[in-house]
């Protein structure tokens, strides 16, 4: 029984894991026992604690997945997705999360900034992506949440940005300045756009 507990988070796709995580995965109700058998996965290295209530299979964790379990509701945004994209070219070491709160914490060397943002965005999925086990932003909506939080905020390459999305995306925010920054950027750099 208890080799099959550990087998049941090995084969999970997940990467990481909370205390209430692993609760549902053994089907257990009490709490105090699966800490307690948490614990001693832990002590005897077959479970890596990241920080307290929350565990992964060993160190090679996604970070990702991670990010947007320790406050939730979360996604990642802003220059993390940016970078990726080719929007933004200065590389940040931390991660940006888009959260229900302001906090920056470090956790297993890893710094993870998050940015609070109006619930009503938060939980709105337009632009909202699931892959490898974290909800990320597409570049348009982290596009979207940087103006949204940041007046005057210099971008590197805005050519790589779907302006159809963008517009699409917008009205979540509603938003006069952001809607007149949008159109701003759309004059400034000529950008073309199916108006339709």
């Amino acid at each position: 029984m208890k080799k099959a507990m550990i087998l049941g988070l090995y084969h999970s796709n997940n990467t990481v894991f909370s205390t209430k995580d692993i609760a549902l995965l053994w089907e257990e109700s009490n709490t105090r026992l699966v800490k307690k058998r948490i614990y001693r996965y832990v002590k005897a290295g077959k479970l890596y604690s990241i920080r307290k209530g929350f565990y992964a299979k060993d160190k090679n964790y996604n970070k990702y997945e991670l990010a947007i379990k320790i406050y939730n509701p979360s996604y990642l945004s802003f220059e993390t997705i940016l970078g990726k994209a080719g929007v933004t070219f200065q590389h940040y070491g931390q991660i940006f999360i888009a959260s229900y709160l302001s906090r920056e914490i470090v956790v297993d060397g890893q710094t993870y900034r998050y940015r609070k943002i109006k619930d009503s965005i938060l939980t709105n999925s337009a632009g909202i992506e699931y892959k490898d086990n974290y909800f990320g932003a597409i570049s348009e909506r982290a596009f979207l949440d940087i103006i949204y939080l940041d007046k005057n905020y210099a971008f590197d390459n805005l050519s790589v940005l779907d302006w159809n999305k963008v517009l699409e995306i917008l009205p979540i925010y509603s938003n006069r300045r952001m809607e007149k920054e949008v159109k701003s950027f759309l004059k400034r750099y000529g950008i073309r756009y199916n108006s339709s």
